[in-house]
């Protein structure tokens, strides 16, 4: 009994997938929050999969995503677990530390003509 028991805690495991954890979320939704506000971003989701998990952020919730947030702990030894994809798939930022990352993402102070 008790090995069958640890099978299903295993392939339970399996389908829920790697996660963001909360305090990598609220890196990730200050950056959203901000860009919400100046109009930027609209809609977002979250991808749980089986070898890493995904924030996708949308103009318009029918549109492809402008960027993903991706979290691949597989390579966190290499290049870093955290990345940011622009739509075309080139990855914009790659590293160890989640807020570096997410400086990719931060436009800065724009200067605004009248």
């Amino acid at each position: 009994m008790a090995g069958g028991e640890s099978y299903g805690a295993e392939v339970a495991a399996r389908r829920e997938g790697i996660a963001f954890d909360r305090a990598e979320l609220s890196q990730i939704l200050s950056v959203y929050g901000r860009m919400v506000a100046s109009g930027e971003w609209r809609d977002y989701a979250i991808d749980m999969l089986r070898e890493k998990a995904v924030f996708s952020i949308f103009r318009r919730s029918s549109e492809m995503p402008l960027y993903r947030i991706e979290k691949t702990p597989k390579l966190a030894r290499r290049q870093g677990a955290y990345s940011v994809v622009a739509a075309t798939g080139l990855i914009l930022k790659r590293g160890h530390d989640l807020s570096r990352v997410l400086r990719a993402l931060d436009k800065g102070l724009r200067v605004v003509k009248a």
